[in-house]
């Protein structure tokens, strides 16, 4: 459903936000984009929903190229941005009737539409309030459900429960989770919060500076660290500290550090035979065994947190 090849967006001064990425997202799928600040996420958002224009590769949704076709291409998608575009001066109803009249939605289909996403949404008792009454969490129900009313066939959410409380956050994601079944949805989503993007997302992507540098489902991504790792806290020079537990064979390449933190990956070694080398060279006021996160997929990646980031 979107097909990505050797996409590239270079701006004027030769500023490379973009440099040469490939991925494919199935349909019915939720694929999720991560990324810190200035990784090019939101530079592969704007091609893909044709505000921007690629310098070169390809795009395209649902097989419209996002270049040639723009705007059929934009037929086929809706976009839920970060920040609230909503009217607080009209009612829920007349948002939803006015998005499907720019979509060209006919009269009776808009009508029957405008009640089902009403429905699925929770939308019900709220949909003839002025919005400007509505809470944060009920304008991203609505912008979610104006977002469904032309019937896209592709979804972008760009950080959908950003700025909103852990209830209403929780909530949101149930009712999004739900759209994959009930709305037969390609949905492409990017967040700063990890465990969003493990509870929606089939598949993920993350970026660091212009390039994807991991693809794959959240189980995959984890299993590149192992089942189990253990996480170390240095008093003192910590990168001195991770180059003697590699010089001594206990830590590889795919150990990072992160502050005063250093994180060993086990790669099949006992965890109490490691504790008791690092015990011995005595370089960590603490030591913890657990199995990997994204977090730690990502701090290994990009070298910061994702949430920090924002």
């Amino acid at each position: 459903m979107i097909e990505v090849r050797s996409l590239r967006k270079t701006y004027p001064g030769g500023v490379e936000a973009v440099r040469g990425i490939d991925f494919d997202v199935g349909p019915g799928e939720v694929f999720g984009l991560l990324g810190p600040n200035g990784a090019g996420k939101s530079t592969t958002i704007g091609m893909l929903t044709t505000t921007i224009r690629p310098t070169a590769g390809t795009a395209t949704l649902d097989g419209l190229d996002v270049s040639r076709d723009p705007l059929a291409a934009r037929r086929a998608s809706s976009v839920v941005f970060q920040e609230a575009v909503v009217d607080r001066g009209l009612t829920g109803r007349r948002h939803l009737d006015l998005h499907a009249r720019l979509w060209g939605v006919e009269q009776r289909q808009a009508t029957q539409r405008i009640d089902d996403v009403t429905a699925a949404l929770g939308l019900g008792t709220l949909i003839d309030r002025m919005v400007g009454s509505y809470s944060g969490g009920e304008r991203r129900r609505l912008e979610l459900a104006r977002a469904l009313v032309s019937r896209p066939r592709v979804l972008f959410l760009d950080e959908p429960t950003v700025g909103l409380d852990p209830l209403i956050r929780h909530e949101l994601l149930d009712l999004i989770a739900g759209l994959k079944s009930r709305e037969e949805l390609t949905t492409l989503v990017t967040t700063h919060y990890l465990d969003e993007a493990e509870r929606l997302c089939d598949r993920l992507a993350i970026m660091h500076d212009g390039l994807i540098v991991a693809l794959g489902t959240p189980a995959e991504l984890k299993e590149q660290l192992g089942r189990e790792l253990l996480e170390l806290r240095i008093d003192g020079d910590a990168p001195a500290a991770l180059a003697v537990l590699r010089d001594r064979g206990i830590a590889r390449d795919d150990a990072f550090l992160v502050g005063s933190t250093v994180t060993v990956p086990l790669n099949g070694h006992a965890s109490s035979e490691v504790m008791a080398a690092v015990g011995e060279l005595r370089l960590a006021t603490s030591v913890i065994s657990r199995p990997p996160t994204l977090d730690d997929v990502y701090l290994r990646l990009t070298g910061g947190r994702l949430a920090e980031a924002a």
